[in-house]
């Protein structure tokens, strides 16, 4: 929402002091974000902008990038945040004209805004300049137009043409040495890549030269979809398919935050535990399929870790499925609250959980002894894939990835929300930055979660039965005020997922934006992979675990 005119931009109150420095020289006019104020800049400025805002003002974090089109203008809107601190926030909006859409790139600043800006440029139509490599990303090379532009066509037929693979290093092959590189496709269907993920690999002997994450493989424009969905009933079931190693109840919560904060919705505190409870059984969902089929990854067929893996999974879905009523895709959370209560009987249900607590201590024991203590494995994973902070920190990586290079950055504690604050936990991190470092911050995380599980089921257990209200009361119809924008974001079991919306004052949203954490974090594969062996490349790939559905979207 503008607040004041070009002539006379006046600085809103809750600017932070070291932004407001910096953007003292360049803002144009401001705007009023639910989250956060945000400067409008020119479109040739966007670099010194936020290289400023960067380097003078601490904003290492460019936590998404949101384009979007209006009926006059096209958009871009850069998120930034502080890892130390990530409710120290400030947009940065660059706006273009519809005849030519056309803006400076972020990437020589951030790097990850690589990705972000192609994805920008495929989908909403935005060009930006200086971009080291604007071609599209989730879309084939030939398609024609851009799918959320307002102006395409869905019902023009598109022709994909096949093109014969190119190795990228051709040309460059070793002189004198004998020596020729070598084109290799991984996938798109392969079990190394967890799912329909194509990488463009260029080997010299076992080496490593250039690897190319090519994805889009799955993608179906959730994010259109949820622009034609209304916020009370229809948007909630799509985020549990952006996840589906279980994690999803994180997802249905990243909506929730972001719709709520739009909606002025405050949740009940019984529902704040259950959603907590709930939310940490389902990151346990995603954390031992990632474990489990780690061991696939590194040692190549199915072993005991495997299996042992995927058995507790089993108990924590039934769990999962007696509360929500589905095996997957839950579908639990609602705007205000969740559903329902646990199921009756409360007893049985909380005696369960317990018992699975109870026997999760011994399990991961046994992870430990076939696993991180494994001679082989740790071969295979220590100083292999490394990654370190601050090159973590430039592509935007989050979550494990991001805590394995030894950053202390975790949502749930550094921008409370739900029952986190009110709870004794740990953030976990380590210092390797390799692919050991990020399955012990994993296996950990599954003990934390537990922690957390144990205490929600200790309050719900002896919370009054006449305040147990698992939801609030949400009007039928929900209508945020028109130019009301906002950026939520959770610590789901890849990382930050954030979710932008902007209202138009009816009851479907006039632009939906998915900042999904494996997108970003699966940028930095080419970083970590290159140089390396091939077996390690495989194996720094199982140590992002990226899921398909949170990369395409």
């Amino acid at each position: 929402m503008r607040l004041t005119s070009k002539e006379t931009p006046t600085v809103p109150e809750d600017v932070p002091r070291d932004a407001e420095a910096v953007l003292a020289d360049h803002a144009l006019d401001w705007e009023r974000h639910e989250h956060a104020p945000a400067a409008v800049v020119r479109a040739d400025d966007v670099q010194a902008v936020l290289a400023a805002l960067r380097c003078d003002a601490g904003f290492d974090h460019l936590a998404c990038v949101t384009a979007q089109e209006y009926e006059d203008h096209f958009e871009s809107i850069y998120h930034l945040r502080q890892y130390d601190d990530p409710t120290t926030e400030v947009g940065v909006v660059v706006p273009t004209s519809r005849e030519r859409p056309v803006s400076e790139s972020a990437a020589p600043v951030f790097q990850t805004a690589d990705w972000h800006e192609r994805e920008a440029y495929d989908l909403v139509g935005v060009e930006y300049d200086d971009h080291p490599d604007l071609r599209r990303i989730l879309l084939p090379e030939t398609w024609q137009g851009h799918p959320l532009g307002l102006d395409y066509n869905q019902d023009k037929p598109q022709i994909v043409t096949f093109e014969e693979n190119k190795n990228p290093l051709a040309g460059h092959e070793r002189d004198g040495e004998g020596g020729d590189t070598m084109f290799l496709n991984v996938g798109p269907h392969h079990p190394a890549t967890h799912g329909v993920l194509h990488l463009e690999v260029a080997l010299d002997g076992e080496v490593v030269r250039h690897v190319d994450p090519d994805i889009g493989y799955i993608h179906r424009c959730e994010e259109q979809m949820c622009q034609q969905g209304t916020y009370r009933h229809q948007i909630m079931p799509y985020p549990d398919r952006w996840d589906w190693s279980g994690a999803g109840l994180l997802n249905e919560w990243a909506y929730a935050r972001a719709a709520e904060d739009l909606a002025g919705i405050e949740v009940p505190e019984y529902a704040r535990v259950l959603r907590t409870m709930s939310g940490e059984l389902s990151r346990m969902l995603g954390h031992l399929l990632a474990v489990g089929t780690y061991a696939l990854d590194v040692v190549g067929e199915f072993t005991a870790t495997f299996m042992y893996a995927i058995e507790d999974r089993e108990r924590v879905q039934d769990l999962l499925e007696d509360l929500t009523g589905q095996r997957l895709m839950f579908n639990y959370f609602r705007l205000g609250g969740v559903v329902w209560d646990v199921p009756e009987p409360r007893e049985e249900f909380f005696e369960d959980v317990r018992r699975l607590l109870d026997e999760l201590p011994e399990r991961l024991d046994e992870y430990h002894s076939l696993l991180t203590d494994n001679e082989i494995l740790q071969a295979r994973t220590l100083d292999t894939g490394v990654l370190d902070a601050e090159t973590a920190k430039n592509y935007g990586v989050t979550g494990p990835p991001l805590r394995g290079s030894g950053v202390d950055y975790d949502l749930r504690r550094d921008d409370p929300y739900g029952y986190y604050e009110e709870l004794d936990w740990d953030v976990v991190t380590e210092d390797g930055g390799d692919n050991y470092a990020r399955l012990l911050v994993r296996m950990r995380e599954v003990e934390q979660s537990a922690r957390i599980v144990e205490q929600c089921v200790g309050l719900l257990e002896n919370w009054p039965e006449d305040e147990r209200v698992v939801q609030a009361n949400v009007p039928r119809t929900l209508k945020p005020d028109a130019d009301t924008e906002t950026y939520r974001a959770v610590e789901s079991a890849k990382g930050e997922l954030g979710i932008y919306i902007r209202a138009d004052g009816t009851e479907t949203p006039a632009r939906f934006k998915i900042r999904g954490p494996s997108f970003s974090n699966l940028s930095a594969l080419p970083e970590m992979a290159t140089g390396e062996y091939v077996a390690d490349l495989i194996a720094t790939l199982g140590s992002l675990d990226p899921i398909m559905g949170d990369v395409d979207r």
